[in-house]
């Protein structure tokens, strides 16, 4: 058996800032730590920090008042910013900066009066979060129905902003029917530059194997669409966060067997799954190098080692 390791693979640059952030805040102000929401969408990554002394709660009510809570790396509403100002909370945002992106996009051309259409799925953090910036002004578009039935009321001040975590090609025609309804839309490139990385090493893979793994988790948004993008071009395909999940007589039959890894996706298990796995050869595919980071907030930055 050939094993082709994908890469880029695993954590993009929000989410090592955002785990950064917890790491860090633990050491500076010590446990408890709360942060809203997962930081990010990994349950290997949540219950090292949950060890170490992060509390992780749905909501600001289950923070006691003038505590310290972290804002994970989806983002969170002005509502959600506004609750905490008024609990005295001490806020440290983790939100991913390009996802800060979204958001800032999304005020700016509500205060122009256009109508946005936001592409995503209507119950992932990062769409309730940009949705809240101007939820009077904004239409969840979650599927190309959503996008042949949408009204707005005026077809030459709409505005095309997606959730950061989508499949470029799934997006791409929603957004082809969106621009043939609305010929002034004006279309913003918002899908990471991770997710589009990891997307293209996917399909590579593809192409060159009889299976594909992706190694993530099953509430990761990305994770989901590497294995979409894979079975698109008719590979078969594998979502799995455990090497307990693998089914070795089954993969055992395939000569090529590639792996990628989602953006919240840790290295240790990619490399548990691989032993798992066993194999002839190793070879690892690279398509694009990444060398992007971001800076943490200005309140953390001294006490980075």
């Amino acid at each position: 058996m050939e094993i082709l390791l994908g890469s880029p693979r695993g954590f993009c640059a929000g989410v090592v800032r955002a785990i950064d952030i917890v790491e860090i805040a633990l050491r500076k102000y010590g446990a408890p730590v709360y942060v809203r929401h997962e930081i990010v969408h990994n349950q290997v990554v949540v219950e090292d920090l949950k060890k170490r002394g992060a509390i992780f709660v749905e909501e600001l009510s289950e923070v006691p008042d003038s505590s310290l809570v972290i804002f994970s790396a989806h983002g969170v509403s002005p509502s959600v910013q506004k609750e905490a100002d008024m609990r005295n909370l001490s806020v440290i945002d983790a939100t991913c900066p390009l996802v800060t992106k979204v958001h800032s996009e999304s005020k700016r051309f509500s205060e122009k009066g256009y109508t946005i259409l936001l592409v995503g799925h209507k119950n992932h953090p990062e769409i309730v979060g940009t949705y809240g910036e101007a939820p009077e002004q904004t239409i969840v578009i979650e599927n190309k129905k959503d996008a042949y039935d949408v009204q707005v009321p005026d077809p030459t001040k709409v505005v095309i902003l997606t959730q950061t975590t989508l499949s470029v090609s799934d997006t791409q025609e929603i957004a082809d029917i969106l621009v043939k309804k609305f010929p002034s839309v004006l279309l913003r490139n918002d899908i990471c530059y991770a997710t589009s990385n990891r997307q293209e090493t996917a399909r590579e893979l593809a192409q060159n194997c009889d299976i594909v793994l992706v190694i993530g988790a099953k509430n990761s948004s990305n994770c989901n669409r590497l294995k979409d993008v894979i079975e698109s071009l008719g590979v078969p395909s594998q979502l799995l966060m455990d090497p307990k999940e693998l089914d070795l007589s089954k993969i055992n039959n395939f000569k090529k067997v590639g792996i990628i890894s989602g953006a919240s996706t840790p290295e240790s298990l990619v490399s548990s799954v691989v032993e798992a796995i066993g194999y002839d050869r190793i070879i690892t595919r690279e398509i694009i190098q990444e060398d992007i980071s971001f800076s943490l907030p200005r309140e953390l930055r001294e006490s980075k080692p």
